[in-house]
């Protein structure tokens, strides 16, 4: 069977998933919602059963092999690095269900690693779509993300619970979070839209930054985490749910404006908590790059923030290719993507 699953971009409200999980402790504190949409890139994989109880993923010449027991996975899990993720999602099936072998072969992967576009999510999907489509478990997208979530967080990881959204593919995603529990919207979209997805080639530490950022919750203590706390509630809430409607209308340049003051508002209030990590040079200087600025509508970080990702919006496929031939002329060191979010049917 051939899978593929995309990466996760969030066009909205990063961190919005972990933030509004601690109103389990702090009803004070807002929802979380996140507007979310798969990339064009992302992992594709050939996978069978076995006759015998193993779980194998090849990789880019890399190779896991373990039996199916739940010790020998959890500990791979537990262990971290490249194969931790598939073997914490394996841990988690054969924990709830009667599954035997499984062979995974990730033969291919365009989707940039390590960049806030949920590579390691992506892999999770997949790993529970396998086992899902091979032994008829009959779970849902949904089913899908919280298989994927809890094998995520078997590793090292502390991911929150939006990355695994790439199980929904290109489909555009409302997410809301409010403690345990997640609403999801799929939205419509009346026309395509377009984006460039550029990764920066530079460095960031996305651990320190949710180190950082988690510090003001559930409760603020200071004038700096109240900030954070009023940007990642009230402010990026509002700006998502405005997001929304201009994305199920259409409006590309309402989007641009939208991403524009996301990033103006992130900077103003989250900075302060992460400064080593957040200032993220690379990222402000190809926003504000003057020799795109006639072709963008508006541009953000992605993810996590730094200096990681960016993801720009412009109106027409034409302007994309001039945005992505401007950059690999000016950062040859940066990686561009593109990105069109399909015209849904109602």
């Amino acid at each position: 069977m051939k899978l593929f699953v995309p990466g996760r971009l969030c066009l909205f409200g990063e961190h919005s998933d972990w933030a509004g999980e601690y109103r389990r402790l702090n009803s004070n504190l807002e929802k979380g919602y996140a507007l979310i949409v798969g990339t064009n890139q992302g992992i594709y994989a050939e996978s069978e059963s076995l006759g015998d109880d193993r779980f194998v993923v090849v990789s880019d010449c890399r190779k896991l092999s373990l039996p199916l027991n739940r010790e020998a996975l959890r500990a791979e899990a537990e262990r971290g690095g490249f194969f931790s993720y598939a073997a914490g999602v394996a841990y988690q099936i054969l924990t709830r269900y009667s599954v035997g072998g499984v062979a995974i072969n990730n033969y291919l992967t365009d989707l940039p690693i390590q960049k806030g576009l949920s590579s390691s999510a992506a892999i999770c999907v997949l790993v529970a779509r396998a086992f899902n489509h091979l032994y008829q478990l009959n779970l849902s997208l949904q089913e899908e993300m919280e298989l994927a979530y809890l094998g995520e967080r078997t590793t090292p990881s502390r991911c929150g619970r939006m990355d695994q959204a790439c199980a929904y593919g290109n489909q555009p995603i409302l997410i809301v979070f409010d403690g345990d529990r997640l609403e999801i919207t799929p939205l419509t979209v009346p026309k395509n839209l377009f984006l460039v997805i550029v990764n920066l080639g530079a460095t960031k530490d996305t651990r320190s930054i949710l180190q950082q950022l988690n510090r003001c919750y559930p409760f603020a203590t200071d004038e700096i985490q109240q900030q954070v706390q009023k940007y990642l509630g009230k402010i990026s809430s509002q700006i998502t749910q405005q997001a929304v409607s201009a994305l199920q209308q259409g409006d590309a340049a309402k989007i641009g404006f939208l991403m524009k003051r996301a990033q103006a508002e992130f900077d103003r209030y989250l900075i302060p908590a992460c400064p080593t990590q957040l200032t993220a040079p690379v990222l402000h200087q190809l926003l504000n790059h003057k020799p795109i600025q006639p072709y963008i509508l508006g541009g953000k970080g992605v993810g996590s923030q730094g200096d990681g990702t960016a993801q720009l919006i412009v109106q027409d496929e034409t302007n994309q290719q001039k945005v992505i031939k401007i950059i690999q002329r000016d950062f040859p060191q940066m990686q561009c993507f593109q990105l069109t979010i399909a015209k849904t049917s109602s």
